[in-house]
């Protein structure tokens, strides 16, 4: 078993990117039910020796990332500079779209009641959410949905994860202010309480 954990650890690091658990299978020559186990004991391992990363569960697979809590120190490191947090009415957006995707702009704008162009380009821009085809319907708008880099910066397995929520009460007092920042790759996040204005 050690063999096959280290094996994966090994694997997951210089991978990068989720990693499904059934090619890890077959490239061990081994079944998923030995992956999955090799993953929890890896998992046990880092969480009892308090290491800087962590295996998150994602798209039927693995990937190692550094903990939210040491993001600051790392991004000292690496000498990136701070990225503009998301506002709250991208927030909101993003909480519609991860909820009722795929959904049309003009869906988004009228749940939140004003304009989304800024909000929807961001949240693109970000690479947080993706064009899935079109609607059809007259003009065929674009349909949009959320990418895996999302499911990375939140923790999420697949868009089915997500804990219920009523939309009929999102709006922008819900969220108090908190602002999420996302790294290069996506794969963290800091909350902070800023005030922003983009709609």
């Amino acid at each position: 078993m050690d063999n096959i954990k280290y094996a994966i650890e090994g694997i997951l690091f210089a991978a990068g990117e989720p990693v499904k658990a059934a090619k890890l299978a077959v490239v061990l020559d081994t079944s998923v039910d030995e992956v999955n186990k090799a993953v929890d004991e890896l998992k046990k391992e880092y969480s009892e020796n308090h290491r800087g990363f962590n295996i998150i569960d994602i798209l039927e697979g693995y990937q190692i990332c550094s903990r939210p809590e040491y993001y600051t120190y790392i991004q000292e490191i690496l000498g990136e500079q701070r990225r503009q947090p998301l506002s709250n009415a991208a927030m909101e957006a993003l909480a519609i779209i991860a909820y009722k995707q795929p959904i049309t702009k003009g869906q988004i704008e009228h749940i939140r009641g004003v304009n989304s162009d800024s909000c929807v380009n961001r949240l693109y821009e970000r690479g947080l959410i993706e064009e899935k085809g079109r609607l059809d319907a007259p003009g065929r708008p674009i349909l949009y949905v959320t990418t895996d880099t999302f499911l990375r910066c939140f923790g999420l397995t697949k868009p089915t994860d997500l804990p219920p929520l009523d939309l009929r009460s999102l709006n922008l007092e819900t969220s108090q202010g908190l602002q999420l920042e996302i790294d290069e790759n996506g794969e963290n996040i800091a909350v902070e309480n800023e005030e922003n204005t983009e709609q």
